[in-house]
């Protein structure tokens, strides 16, 4: 057990992970968490004012980041990263890959007191570093960032996290999604004929989540995966009626049929 106080950092935009954590580590003897974040930008402030030991890092914030806080902060000046996220691809394509510890949301006690023990072992290693030099930067750490910053790599997530209640989420492959429409404010994404309701616009999902290699907008209130669509039915004046793989209609209007036929080659 280490003799120094751990000092933590939490950094989510989501309040019920901040208190969550707040709560799990209140379970650890050693375990202090000095300050909470709700962005990026936050987590920068707090980060240059204060000694830390570890970061609770969440992924997708708004402002900044989980990643943007690295490249502002410095990967030789962090401190050691408990990654969180919604995006359960993610962490086990990527965080693994360069073996840096991660949590899923919902938080799991178990992985909890696990990411914390082997956080625990790689502070104790810095603190004896910085004694004789000054820190080194963390080649999985490093790898990480090179990895994000590849010109290849899409810049799309390969999986939405939708809250259902509480702390609990269902997580969508959007490879799966099969079409998603309008609910006023919210959109209703579909997979199997199985709505699920997201608290984001359709306007936002299109420029912000959704790979335009994969989906395509058909109508002012529907998104449809391209690779879903099984047959399409012509009307007059342009419109169509696209039949997904389920059975599913979906109207194309004429002022979003340009954009299908970017994706889809009609033969004559």
């Amino acid at each position: 057990m280490s003799t120094t106080p751990i000092r933590a950092l939490v950094v989510d935009d989501d309040a019920s992970a901040r208190h969550r954590l707040r709560e799990l580590a209140g379970m650890v003897d050693d375990l202090a968490v000095i300050d909470e974040c709700v962005d990026g930008i936050e987590a920068v402030e707090a980060l240059s004012a204060n000694d830390v030991d570890l970061v609770f890092l969440d992924v997708e914030m708004p402002r900044l980041d989980g990643f943007g806080v690295i490249s502002e902060i410095g990967p030789n000046r962090m401190p050691p990263i408990i990654f969180t996220s919604a995006y359960s691809e993610f962490g086990v394509r990527a965080f693994e890959a360069y073996a840096l510890d991660y949590l899923l949301k919902p938080f799991d006690d178990a992985r909890f007191h696990a990411a914390v023990q082997r956080a625990r072992q790689q502070i104790e290693a810095r603190r004896a570093q910085e004694a004789a030099a000054p820190a080194e930067v963390d080649p999985r750490l490093l790898g990480l960032l090179e990895h994000l910053q590849d010109p290849r790599r899409s810049s799309y997530p390969e999986a939405i996290a939708i809250r259902t209640g509480g702390q609990y989420y269902i997580v969508v492959r959007v490879a799966d999604v099969d079409w998603i429409e309008a609910d006023g404010n919210y959109s209703r994404l579909y997979v199997k004929q199985r709505p699920r309701l997201l608290t984001k616009t359709l306007l936002t999902l299109e420029k912000e989540v959704l790979e335009p290699n994969v989906v395509v907008r058909v109508h002012r209130s529907a998104i449809v995966n391209s690779t879903k669509i099984t047959a399409v039915e012509p009307h007059v004046h342009g419109e169509l009626t696209l039949v997904l793989h389920d059975g599913t209609h979906v109207q194309c209007s004429r002022r979003f049929r340009e954009r299908l036929e970017e994706r889809l080659y009609f033969t004559t």
